[in-house]
């Protein structure tokens, strides 16, 4: 397989056919290396416009996401040069890495301590020093990182049935929190904004589906 050649069908074929026009974004996603990010055993699917699996024998496990919904939610979520981010659910540590390229620092949690030691190791191959790959339980991911709060943007790698009240007051005045909310077989990629002290924005930018993130909770099933 010829790399470069792979990662510039990713971007012109999946990228931007599905509203990804950011010159930054496009950028990044020519020059960081996502194949350093897929585990070795699933390398030859690494700009396959699918979820990788990111542990051995759980296919339906911890992914990562399609290149496409992690270059749209970076493009929506418009992170600066001075800002501080937070991202849940840290995988392999990709979209960290996205990050970390887009904002002054980033904190990132995983519940899974494998895939913790390994996003932390792909960070410092690439040379990324501005991130902290933290090592927490399931729970504590709902609970976002309140030492280190206000954050000016907030994004969870992964679905959940609605967005806890923790994590939205734990923006900033002004600050963005993007997340995959809903339940199959629709999701809906929404962007939240702080608007004021106890105001938040909602709005829905596109359509996906992707994995649970552990330790969110599901809305309770109406029972006659």
């Amino acid at each position: 397989m010829d790399i470069e050649i792979a990662r510039f069908n990713m971007i012109e074929q999946q990228i931007r056919p599905w509203e990804v026009l950011d010159a930054g974004v496009l950028s990044l996603l020519a020059t960081v290396r996502r194949e350093d990010f897929v585990p070795a055993a699933m390398r030859a699917l690494a700009f396959v416009d699918t979820q990788v699996p990111l542990l051995p024998g759980q296919p339906d496990g911890p992914r990562m996401l399609e290149p496409r919904v992690e270059a749209r939610l970076l493009q929506e979520l418009k992170v600066q040069r001075h800002e501080k981010v937070l991202e849940i659910g840290t995988g392999s540590g990709f979209m960290a890495a996205l990050l970390a390229h887009r904002a002054q620092q980033v904190f990132t949690l995983e519940c899974h301590r494998d895939l913790a030691r390994a996003a932390r190791e792909n960070l410092r191959r690439n040379g990324l020093m501005n991130v902290q790959v933290l090592d927490v339980s399931a729970a504590d991911g709902t609970r976002g990182l309140p030492a280190e709060a206000p954050f000016d943007v907030i994004v969870l790698s992964g679905s959940v049935a609605e967005v806890p009240q923790a994590l939205l007051d734990q923006l900033k005045p002004g600050g963005r929190l993007g997340a995959i909310v809903g339940d199959e077989p629709v999701m809906r990629a929404t962007i939240v904004t702080r608007v004021g002290q106890a105001q938040w924005a909602s709005s829905d930018v596109f359509e996906t589906v992707a994995p649970r993130l552990q330790g969110f909770a599901e809305k309770p099933v109406f029972q006659f």
